[in-house]
Order: structure tokens, then sequence, then C-alpha cells
């Protein structure tokens, strides 16, 4: 997160309206992204949740991709660097090999056995008439 843990320091690096700023916020704790916690009496602060630490590697790969793809050439931008000041190697997907993978040598496989959900998620109502012939 970039050191960013409050509200208000949330709130000048994004430069996003308040109410929206609260949402996301809210939204990002709801599902188990973020938690928060109290500092002081209004003053919350924000840390990455476990599953948040999960989503790193999505985001360096957005940001990588944005960092191609987003700028005109020479326009300014940010890059992600390591704690050395060193920007972090392209992340490319490799096969079980350690060979390159590309979309079109992927697919997805579909996987039927039954799993739990995360506990911040609740599962979907259950249709009593699922599996029952169609009445006329």
């Amino acid at each position: 997160m970039d050191g960013v843990t409050t509200f208000t320091e949330f709130h000048q690096r994004l430069g996003i309206a308040r109410n929206i700023l609260t949402d996301r916020l809210r939204k990002l704790v709801e599902h188990g992204i973020l938690d928060k916690s109290a500092t002081d009496g209004r003053r919350h602060t924000y840390r990455l949740t476990e599953a948040g630490q999960d989503l790193f590697t999505a985001v360096v790969a957005l940001r990588q991709w944005g960092e191609r793809h987003a700028f005109a050439p020479g326009e300014p931008h940010s890059n992600l660097v390591d704690g050395q000041g060193r920007e972090l190697p392209e992340l490319h997907p490799l096969d079980q090999d350690g060979a390159p993978l590309s979309a079109e040598a992927s697919h997805v496989r579909k996987i039927r056995a039954a799993r739990s959900l995360p506990a911040h998620r609740e599962a979907p109502p259950s249709d009593p008439h699922r599996g029952q012939p169609a009445r006329a």
C-alpha cells in the first residue's frame, strides 16, 4: 500500500471524493482485503489482510501492463521498485517446466470438487426446486 494506512493518507494520495473513498475502503474491508482498526477515537488504520497480500502479484502484473500500454512515449509515470530502488522484473507466466506460457497455450479447466467459501463470503441461498422437474 506504499506506506499509506489512514483515511487521510489515502485521500491525499488518491485525490478522490471522500464519500467515494469511504465506500471503497468499506468494500475492501467487507471483502476481506483490508483490516480496519481504531487507533485513537475516530481515527482508523487500514492494513492488508492475508487475502490482500495474495493480490500483490496481480497488482504488479496490472501495474506493469499499465506502464507498457497506458502512457504515451516519454509521458511521466511511476514504476514499482523493490526495497533497493530497483525496478521489478516483468512478470511472465511459466508452465510446469519453467517455459514461458502464452494466452494461446493455456486454457481453463473446470474443477468440479466442492470447496468451502472464505469466511467473509456467504454461501448463496439454496434453491429448494433445484433438481426437480419443471411444472407445466
